[in-house]
């Protein structure tokens, strides 16, 4: 009972205005972000924040009230976020690619009065204000000429930054909720994670735990504000480290070392989809100067010969990949800087602000080594999202027995490391064997001409079990036919695992976050350019 009391005991509950007033009495003219060339102190980016919320208070923003925004990751994207919550009102960052229903589901479910908007995306909210009936304001930053046609006030963003630099007088405490950040909705309508204060300084601490940052240091990435990687793994913990982050608009592989060079980033955040795609080019006069220049590098997940380029060919001694969570909990386990490195294929340890159970259907345990669901609870309070926004019956279908299911599948190993095996929903059932789909993505990229693969299900239309289908993505300047590299799966796969179906294209559609969108291409199915191997007359037997 002692040991469960220091657990809970651990660590005080703050909010991350408690670290940005510790940082203003340190080091409030220490450059605390840069986005592309332009830099601001910690000093300017809280006196930025105070004059906006004194301008959204003006406007009526209030405590728990809900204020989105739809913007580019750039300064304004923080000074709104920080003047929404020092107000005690609930920021709602919006995934950039979302237009029509995806847009306007988000900004209905959030039942909020004031959208912030870049002017470039403003005809995607006059496309749809007309089922918009809470929201009464939109602020457009950027050049607004009012030539648009929309039944919803728009006023600029520059009449809206305020000049009142007296400190807010709302009380901001850890429990509140800070944002409502939502999933990707690829099990039905995109959910709203309500997150407190509490919760995303933890996830910032965890991620300086894991990579210490070093006095003076600069950290690069171009994880979008609207994330909570970007948000919390590298605004707040920056913050909390009293660092410094530079933001690159977006990601250019052939930029990304001129990017390093001249921020002088030591450390850099990735999505996964980049670590291949920078291992597989060509080199520059950037990269070989940068040789040796990132001490640590931290994306999940990395393939093994992937892990293996970046340490020779770029000399990065660490490639943090030990790590796995949800919008729902944050990192749930994780790696300790300074402790033994985990097995690389897994996921590090369970954190221990949570407790993690292996589950079959039923929520009863399974041991070391055998797969099911991944359920999981807090050690800690305020750690957790506190349910889904204005959803308490789905809430309540994912707590069950007082545990959370992930809906994902996981597995310890003898020595109590965890893996992340698949998304429940991705794990395959064929010819009477379990299949996980990230197992087989590994065994077929490790084809010299395969940049990218997603496996999949595709309906068969006759009912059992669905067929299993590979969409690909081949390496510059390299060629395969379908039936070549069907006949290659053969001898490389399981006899179970081997697709019917296969589809060559030049990208897989992916969120902005980089994750495939498996569910598009199950919708899709079978598409005019799709092989199909037993049409061709190969039959895959039992070996």
């Amino acid at each position: 009972m002692a040991g469960e009391a220091s657990i809970w005991q651990q660590d005080e509950p703050e909010t991350y205005f408690h670290a940005l007033d510790r940082a203003l009495a340190a080091c409030p003219d220490r450059v605390f972000l840069e986005f592309d060339g332009r830099t601001f102190t910690y000093g300017q980016i809280d006196r930025l924040s105070t004059r906006m919320a004194h301008a959204l208070a003006a406007l009526g923003v209030k405590r728990g009230q809900t204020v989105l925004t739809l913007l580019d990751s750039h300064e304004d994207s923080v000074v709104a976020w920080f003047a929404i919550n020092k107000l005690a009102a609930i920021w709602v960052p919006v995934n950039t690619a979302y237009r029509g229903e995806f847009l306007r589901h988000q900004i209905a479910d959030s039942g909020t009065h004031l959208v912030i908007c870049e002017n470039h995306y403003l005809d995607r909210i006059a496309a749809i204000a007309g089922q918009l009936t809470d929201v009464k304001r939109v602020l457009c930053r950027g050049a607004f000429n009012g030539t648009i046609d929309c039944i919803i006030p728009i006023a600029p963003l520059d009449d809206h930054r305020g000049s009142n630099d007296s400190p807010t007088t709302e009380v901001v405490r850890p429990e509140d909720t800070a944002c409502l950040i939502y999933t990707s909705g690829t099990t039905g309508r995109s959910k709203g994670c309500i997150v407190s204060h509490n919760y995303i300084c933890n996830g910032a601490r965890q991620q300086n735990m894991s990579v210490p940052p070093l006095p003076g240091e600069i950290t690069w990435t171009c994880l979008p504000l609207f994330h909570i990687a970007g948000a919390g793994s590298v605004v707040l913990a920056t913050l909390m480290a009293q660092a410094t982050a530079a933001y690159g608009a977006q990601f250019s592989v052939s930029a990304f070392w001129h990017e390093i060079e001249r921020t002088g980033a030591t450390t850099a955040m990735l999505m996964a989809s980049m670590f291949p795609l920078l291992a597989q080019a060509p080199d520059n006069e950037a990269m070989l100067r940068c040789r040796g220049r990132l001490r640590a590098v931290t994306g999940v997940p990395l393939t093994a010969p992937v892990r293996k380029i970046w340490h020779e060919r770029f000399g990065v001694p660490m490639m943090n990949s030990f790590g796995y969570g949800q919008t729902e909990a944050s990192k749930l386990s994780t790696w300790i800087w300074g402790e033994p490195l985990p097995p690389l294929a897994s996921a590090g340890r369970p954190s221990v602000d949570f407790e993690m159970m292996i589950a079959d259907d039923s929520g009863r345990p399974l041991p070391a080594g055998v797969a099911g669901e991944i359920l999981i609870r807090p050690r800690r309070p305020g750690i957790m999202f506190g349910g889904y926004w204005g959803r308490p019956q789905d809430t309540v279908t994912v707590w069950r027995d007082l545990w959370l299911h992930t809906g994902d599948i996981g597995k310890f190993d003898d020595d109590g490391y965890f893996y992340f095996v698949d998304r429940k929903k991705d794990y395959v059932r064929s010819r009477g064997e379990n299949i996980s789909s990230i197992e087989v993505e590994a065994a077929l990229m490790a084809h010299p001409a395969i940049s990218e693969a997603a496996f999949h299900v595709v309906p068969n239309g006759g009912g059992g079990e669905d067929d299993l289908k590979v969409t690909l993505v081949l390496k510059a300047g390299e060629s395969i036919s379908e039936e070549q590299f069907c006949r290659w799966t053969i001898e490389y796969l399981p006899y179970f695992a081997v697709p019917r179906y296969f589809e060559f294209r030049t990208a897989l559609p992916k969120t902005l976050t980089g994750r495939v969108q498996k569910h598009q291409l199950r919708d899709e199915g079978c598409t005019p350019a799709t092989w199909d191997a037993r049409a061709a007359g190969i039959i895959v037997k039992r070996r």
